[in-house]
C-alpha cells in the first residue's frame, strides 16, 4: 500500500470531499493547459485521474463500511 493511499484512508469524508474538489480543479487546469499546448508533462493528466480514482475508492470503502 502506498503512502499516499494510507494517508487518504486516515481522512474522514469531509476531508476527502475537499481533497476531491481540489484535485478535480487541478485536473481541469491541466486539461485547459493541454488543449492550449502549454502542458509539457502530459503524464500529469494520468496522475490526476489516478488520484481521483483513489479518493473515490476510499470514499466508497468508508460508505460500505458504514462510516460517516
Amino acid at each position: 500500500m502506498s503512502k499516499e493511499l494510507a494517508e487518504l484512508r486516515k481522512k474522514n469524508m469531509q476531508q476527502l470531499d475537499a481533497e476531491l474538489i481540489s484535485v478535480r480543479e487541478s485536473q481541469f487546469g491541466l486539461r485547459i493547459k493541454h488543449k492550449t499546448g502549454q502542458l509539457n508533462e502530459t503524464s500529469e493528466l494520468m496522475k490526476m485521474r489516478k488520484k481521483i480514482a483513489q479518493i473515490k475508492t476510499v470514499m466508497n470503502e468508508i460508505k460500505t463500511k458504514g462510516g460517516e
